[in-house]
């Protein structure tokens, strides 16, 4: 199917996945993770968008962000990259283009679908093979959401919030569906939408977006349309 143009939607979160160019690395010892961490925060200040979660992978990153309007998810974005990409090409000896075109992105419902991104996400260095569990790997947000450490690059999202009522409840419930595995079936339609631009929600939800964002949101089905309708 035709990848549609890119959709930003204000005050609705995204799914952000930015990778290195043929898969190289692009964070390579903790000075880098802590570098590109500190530049998230700032350009997420300054660009006024919520970076709800993120996983920092050796060959790319994965965010969850909610921008305040449809250019500030760009804007910090392609601030990062005129941040991180110098100092990582300087650091290392290289030159040119850092990240494998650019980043995709997918729209999603908060009510069904926030929570279940935060736990594919945090979990990506567990199906990479990196670490054997989501609270062993240092550079995402998992541990802000269980609670062994506060993350300023975080802002929590109502969704978080309504797991509980003081801090410990919360914690205590993402610890909780932490552990339960996502089904295949569900891991496959996040990566789905977020590489190919779908919208990530219900089918009402989709049909809401449409009409708020007054253009398609999901590919036209294949094959050239009837002059005519179909006879019986």
């Amino acid at each position: 199917m035709a990848r549609l143009p890119r959709l930003i939607v204000p005050s609705q979160p995204h799914y952000v996945i930015q990778r290195g160019l043929n898969g190289q690395s692009v964070f390579q010892d903790t000075d880098d993770y802590t570098t590109f961490l500190a530049w998230l925060r700032t350009a997420a200040r300054t660009y006024k968008v919520a970076i709800h979660a993120y996983v920092l992978l050796p060959d790319g990153l994965h965010l969850l962000a909610t921008p305040s309007d449809e250019e500030g998810l760009g804007q910090m974005m392609q601030w990062l990259g005129r941040c991180y990409v110098p100092y990582y090409n300087q650091k290392y000896g290289r030159a040119g283009t850092l990240w494998h075109g650019r980043y995709k992105t997918a729209v999603v419902e908060a009510a069904n679908f926030l929570l279940t991104c935060c736990r594919y996400l945090e979990a990506a260095p567990v199906r990479a093979g990196l670490v054997p569990a989501v609270d062993a790997y240092p550079w995402s947000s998992y541990a802000h959401h269980a609670g062994i450490r506060s993350d300023n690059v975080v802002t929590d999202h109502p969704a978080y919030w309504s797991l509980g009522n003081t801090p410990f409840q919360r914690e205590a419930a993402y610890i909780e569906l932490s552990t339960q595995h996502l089904p295949a079936a569900q891991t496959a339609v996040v990566e789905a939408a977020v590489l190919k631009g779908w919208p990530l929600g219900t089918d009402k939800y989709k049909k809401e977006l449409e009409q708020k964002a007054k253009r398609q949101v999901l590919p036209a089905k294949r094959g050239r349309p009837f002059k005519q309708p179909p006879s019986a």
